[in-house]
């Protein structure tokens, strides 16, 4: 599907919608959907994962060399699981099956939020533990392309960036299985 014809929604289309969002659970969330990247612009669907601190989602083509590794050219951790909020998703995409097309792993119904989800606050999602890094996750060409200019314009403005609208990135802290519809625990 060519993202030419695909309608995509104005900046003030964007803020009539952000209540519901801003309506996100702060403690208590819920894991909506898992999408891993296998390899460059693929999707995959899942409603379970493994993840671990060495292979980050698993299948997920992170493992395989991020796009920020570290001196020793491994994977940065630091980047190993991208949360994106559902509620937001829902707003700028309507159409659910091109929801996984913005590229993060997790899609969670919880505020992301500087004041809620601070780097080094951990959080509980089936039996795995993840903790929230510092590392910014920003909109690119491709988010535009898929979404909108205005989306991206919208998730780099100073309100964007504090919620979290583009999503944030953690790392795995214990090893765990995720199933679509659990709970997310802050811990």
């Amino acid at each position: 599907m060519e993202t030419s014809t695909i309608p995509h929604l104005t900046i003030e289309e964007i803020e009539a919608g952000l209540p519901a969002v801003r309506q996100s659970p702060r403690d208590h969330g819920v894991l909506k959907a898992i999408v891993i990247r296998p390899a460059e612009n693929e999707r995959a669907v899942l409603q379970q994962a493994e993840l671990s601190p060495e292979g980050g989602v698993h299948g997920d083509a992170w493992a395989g060399g991020s796009w920020t590794p570290r001196r020793d050219k491994n994977p940065n951790p630091d980047v190993q699981v991208t949360l994106t909020n559902a509620r937001f998703m829902a707003l700028i995409s309507p159409d659910e099956s091109r929801r996984p097309l913005a590229g993060d792993q997790l899609y969670v119904d919880l505020d992301l939020s500087d004041d809620n989800l601070p780097p080094g606050q951990r959080i509980a999602i089936g039996t795995t533990i993840l903790e929230i890094t510092a590392v910014p996750h920003n909109g690119c060409k491709k988010y535009a392309q898929r979404f909108g200019q205005d989306a991206v314009r919208f998730v780099n403005t100073p309100v964007g960036k504090s919620l979290h609208l583009r999503g944030i990135y953690a790392k795995v802290i214990q090893a765990g299985i995720v199933t679509v519809g659990d709970a997310i625990l802050k811990v």
